[in-house]
């Protein structure tokens, strides 16, 4: 079984470089008016909620004005941008970036990295990890490994996917009992985060879990995506996972750092998998008062 005990502190160098705009005209005014778009502003309401006249605006856009910086942060606030969109927007604007990006092993973090560690094992007996803004496991404590024991060993290589590892044929997909609810949650957890960051890996991610469903993502099949999607109109909705014979009813909540300066830390999420039922808490804490590695 791998250890993925020890944050991992290498950096992944695939996401998060691709500018929203994928035309070759990558300046601030396409980049600005594809965030508005994507907002759903019109230069009226987007010039009211930044206190600048529409004519500016349009002019920004249209690269007839250059902005400062003050201003590029000022349109970010209602756009709603995220740490990482707020200096992409600076960038083709041609000033420095705002806020800093540190890999998890830099001193600077080294507080901030101890508090996600106490996290984790404060946490046990109960499975929690630390995923990145893929949803790729940076960390996790110990009783996650009570959850895979019956996940080959190729599902377990770095970086691990938490999304790909519930989904994929070889990974958690056949002990989840309630596989189409818990599909369809994870499906629109990361269409909530596609629609908000339109980021170009993640839907890369949402069109391979679809094709885990025999769904093409292609638009002639939209009507298929959007009934899988569909309503949700429970509380919450548990994870039922069948391991070595025993049902294990889990609840999902997702901690975020409260004030990060750091994009790093900002992407950062801690998920918990808690006892939804008295026997899901007995399975885990049998497992803790023996010590055992495996079910």
């Amino acid at each position: 079984m791998t250890d993925l005990a020890v944050i991992a502190v290498k950096p992944r160098n695939d996401y998060g470089l691709k500018m929203m705009n994928d035309s070759k005209d990558e300046s601030f005014g396409n980049l600005l008016r594809a965030w508005r778009k994507k907002r759903r502003f019109s230069q009226l309401e987007l010039a009211l909620d930044a206190d600048i006249s529409s004519k500016h605006l349009s002019f920004l856009e249209g690269g007839r004005a250059q902005p400062s910086r003050e201003m590029v942060l000022r349109l970010s606030g209602p756009l709603k941008l995220s740490m990482r969109n707020q200096n992409s927007l600076l960038t083709a604007a041609g000033f420095a970036v705002q806020h800093p990006q540190r890999q998890l092993d830099d001193p600077q973090l080294e507080h901030a990295v101890r508090a996600v560690q106490l996290v984790l094992s404060g946490l046990e007996p109960y499975p929690c990890i630390a995923l990145d803004k893929h949803w790729n496991i940076k960390s996790s404590n110990r009783a996650v490994r009570h959850l895979l024991v019956d996940v080959p060993q190729e599902m377990l290589q770095t970086p691990i996917n938490v999304l790909r590892l519930s989904l994929h044929p070889l990974g958690l997909r056949k002990q989840i009992v309630n596989l189409e609810e818990w599909s369809s949650h994870l499906i629109h957890l990361l269409q909530e985060k596609i629609d908000s960051d339109d980021d170009p890996y993640l839907k890369e991610l949402r069109n391979e879990l679809l094709s885990f469903n025999g769904i093409d993502p292609k638009p002639k099949r939209r009507k298929q995506v959007e009934v899988l999607l569909g309503e949700r109109n429970t509380a919450f909705i548990p994870l039922q996972l069948r391991v070595r014979g025993c049902l294990l009813t889990l609840v999902s909540t997702t901690m975020v750092f409260g004030t990060p300066t750091d994009i790093t830390m900002s992407e950062l999420l801690i998920e918990s998998l808690l006892p939804a039922n008295e026997e899901t808490a007995e399975w885990f804490r049998r497992l803790d008062d023996r010590g055992a590695d495996r079910p």
